[in-house]
């Protein structure tokens, strides 16, 4: 059952905030979906946008513009929340850690197994809701991100080639194995497991999984996360060791806000749109 919290009208498509039961968490879900003007001729193919620290589904949907694109090219663009929330919901009081802050894994450590479930969340049980709610075409779909959602769509994308055939990211943490964002949230979420965090390490799964197609990355210059927590150097050398095929533009200039995403989601939504056929 989905409930639907608010629609408008924008670019002669739907924009759309609905509320579900999950299952994978326990808890209440908001996820936004944009359906293009292309949706009245047929189902179409989609791209899931995963969200960085702190965020909801509400900065990518307000802030990126990308409902002008995906009405362009006709993907239907659904952005789901970055963690489980609510009452009963186990937080912490730091921003890089707890509600808001998923990383995109199922955590195996107390407190946060039970509910902070954000790969089955993403991978499994969020694209059987939209095929069963939307006129989305079945079948494998892209996905991107920006900064801790860069590393979800990466990982996830390597983790189920099954369920996404066109991967790329803004911004992403490539290496959180090695840098500090990505280490707390593992030690917290998965425990003193070396060879868990290697499955969810997007250099690590470039070696050990690879990647069937290719991927693109943009990356801001004078973001000032870049040598600390992002590192898309490792990553590069991760996909050149692998084979790979990656396009990483680095832009002098640009940070990490939703600006550096606005002025690129287009070129990403083309760039999905080609590749999903």
């Amino acid at each position: 059952m989905i409930e639907t919290l608010a629609e408008h009208v924008c670019f002669g498509g739907t924009q759309g905030v609905y509320r579900h039961s999950s299952e994978a968490t326990g808890t209440a879900m908001e996820v936004a979906v944009y359906l293009p003007p292309a949706v009245a001729d047929g189902p179409c193919p989609v791209l899931y946008y995963l969200s960085g620290l702190t965020c909801t589904w509400e900065n990518v949907t307000t802030k990126a513009g990308a409902q002008r694109y995906c009405a362009e090219h006709g993907l239907i663009f659904v952005a789901p929340d970055t963690s489980p929330r609510g009452e009963g919901v186990p937080d912490d009081p730091e921003y890089d850690f707890g509600q808001g802050a998923g990383f995109y894994v199922d955590a195996t450590q107390a407190p946060w197994e039970r509910q902070f479930r954000m790969e089955s969340y993403v991978a499994e049980e969020l694209p059987r809701l939209v095929e069963a709610q939307f006129p989305a075409r079945p079948g494998p779909a892209g996905v991107t991100g920006h900064s801790m959602g860069g590393h979800g769509a990466l990982t996830l994308a390597m983790r189920h080639p099954d369920r996404f055939r066109s991967v790329s990211a803004f911004s992403p943490i490539v290496a959180p194995a090695e840098v500090p964002w990505g280490q707390k949230a593992f030690a917290g979420y998965l425990g003193d497991r070396p060879d868990a965090w290697a499955e969810h390490d997007a250099c690590r799964l470039a070696r050990s999984r690879g990647w069937s197609g290719d991927i693109l990355v943009d990356q801001g210059e004078a973001d000032g996360f870049l040598e600390t927590q992002l590192r898309p150097d490792l990553f590069e050398a991760a996909c050149g060791e692998a084979g790979v095929p990656l396009t990483l533009r680095r832009h002098a200039g640009y940070d990490h806000s939703y600006w550096f995403v606005q002025t690129f989601i287009g070129d990403h939504i083309k760039w999905h749109r080609e590749r999903l056929g």
